[in-house]
């Protein structure tokens, strides 16, 4: 009886499914790092919890009400790919956490990765890698909505 009342303890408390979109342990899309900033200033940028957006189920943060309105107006040109999650990872179907200064833009896309280590190796067969990703990235996403 005991054992049975620990598990159901354990049961409610256990995390939900992780999300579509990574938070990288926090509680804002990509770690609350504005990812409009990784096109305008080419480099990463923590966004503030006085801009905000929703999108695809999580909060997004900006460093400005103009990079918020940016992306409020075009979404799906500054979300990074893979919601957010390691290209690298994502090349073998599974997800990891991201290094926001581990990024890449390729054709106007942003990948970011899980270190710096990761994104060198990740850009010696970028192409290949974001190739495998692309494919991978549907299943994996399917499984990660709550």
């Amino acid at each position: 009886m005991r054992s049975s009342i620990l598990a159901l303890v354990l049961l409610a408390h256990a995390p939900l499914a992780a999300a579509q979109v990574n938070v990288n342990g926090g509680d804002a899309a990509i770690g609350g790092y504005d990812p409009v900033a990784y096109f305008a200033e080419h480099r990463p940028v923590r966004g503030s919890s006085e801009h905000t957006f929703e999108y695809q189920g999580a909060t997004w943060r900006f460093a400005n009400a103009a990079n918020r309105d940016r992306f409020a107006a075009a979404p799906a040109r500054y979300a990074p790919a893979y919601g957010g999650y390691c290209a690298y990872a994502m090349a073998d179907g599974r997800t990891a956490r991201i290094d926001p200064n581990a990024w890449t833009i390729v054709a106007g896309r942003l990948y970011l990765n899980y270190s710096l280590e990761i994104r060198t190796r990740w850009s010696g067969d970028r192409d290949a890698y974001i190739h495998r990703a692309d494919a991978r990235w549907p299943e994996v996403s399917r499984g990660l909505r709550r």
